[in-house]
């Protein structure tokens, strides 16, 4: 068993479940908070202490993850009706794992500190599976005190930490390159499946031949099969990256970029969000441009 603080995981999504249980199998007492009861009930099924508040969830907690959604609920359960912050022991480490808008993270992780916590700024990147095995890759910065009191935590849920700097915000600006490739390389997907099917290939054979070409991406190699099954289970879905890109193209007008092939997977995106797809998986805007082009994919039912 490792000897470590006890942690907490507000929001037990797909990444956060993960993660909470990477931190259970390692030995840490884990406890959550979950605003789903099904999702509470799974965790303590699973050995973890469940709390109905996040107020009880991190009181008593030396390490704190946050797998929300995004900067509102952020603020919410640190500052807000969720208490956290003002039942958190002074030095508590809280980890920011949410995409968000740098500017945002800067000011709670700022908030925090005036407040006697520890902050790192910290977004993971790898999808449900590698988060069940405790392999997700998390980007973070923050203070050096922050990192290694939270070093055997990072350690049971990540396969890699990325230390990039001592104060927060570098890390949310890099999962927002991430999000960027990730979000147009799903809809790059999406348009080759739907090409793919159009010219009346069979679909895991084009997984398994352009998976051995340069073609091949990370997100074909696994949102392909999802459309190639027929399956759209949420494990990431469409309104996710409805807000990620959202923040992107924030993010590049403040600066003065040029962000193209986002926009235009995003604008993508929001169809499929508006056509009522937002809570099925983000492999789902292939069934957007199948209905364009006249088709059916697997799944897909006529009319």
């Amino acid at each position: 068993m490792t000897k470590t603080g006890v942690a907490a995981v507000i929001g037990l999504g797909s990444m956060g479940r993960g993660a909470a249980l990477s931190l259970l199998r390692a030995g840490i007492k884990t406890h959550a908070f979950d605003i789903r009861p099904d999702a509470l009930a799974d965790f303590a099924a699973n050995g973890g202490v469940a709390h109905d508040s996040a107020a009880g969830a991190v009181k008593g907690a030396e390490v704190v993850f946050l797998f929300v959604v995004n900067a509102d609920q952020v603020e919410d359960v640190v500052f807000g009706t969720g208490g956290a912050v003002a039942v958190a022991g002074p030095g508590t480490v809280f980890v920011i794992s949410v995409t968000q808008g740098p500017a945002s993270t800067i000011a709670q992780a700022r908030r925090l500190a005036d407040a006697g916590m520890l902050c790192l700024d910290a977004p993971v990147s790898g999808g449900s599976a590698k988060a069940l095995a405790g392999e997700i890759s998390v980007m973070a910065s923050g203070p050096a005190a922050a990192f290694d009191r939270a070093a055997p935590h990072l350690a049971a849920i990540a396969g890699r930490v990325f230390p990039l700097s001592d104060a927060p915000g570098a890390a949310s600006k890099m999962k927002l390159i991430n999000q960027l490739l990730a979000g147009v390389h799903i809809a790059a997907t999406a348009e080759a499946m739907v090409l793919a099917a159009a010219s009346g290939l069979d679909l895991h054979q084009v997984l398994k031949v352009i998976g051995d070409c340069a073609g091949a991406s990370w997100m074909f190699g696994n949102r392909g099969p999802h459309i190639a099954d027929g399956d759209y289970t949420p494990h990431s879905a469409i309104d996710i990256f409805v807000k990620d890109l959202g923040i992107v193209s924030d993010a590049a007008r403040d600066l003065g970029a040029s962000v193209p092939m986002a926009s235009g997977a995003r604008d993508l995106f929001c169809e499929a969000a508006s056509q009522g797809l937002g809570r099925e998986d983000d492999a789902a805007l292939a069934k957007i441009l199948a209905t364009r082009a006249g088709i059916l994919l697997p799944g897909m039912i006529q009319g």
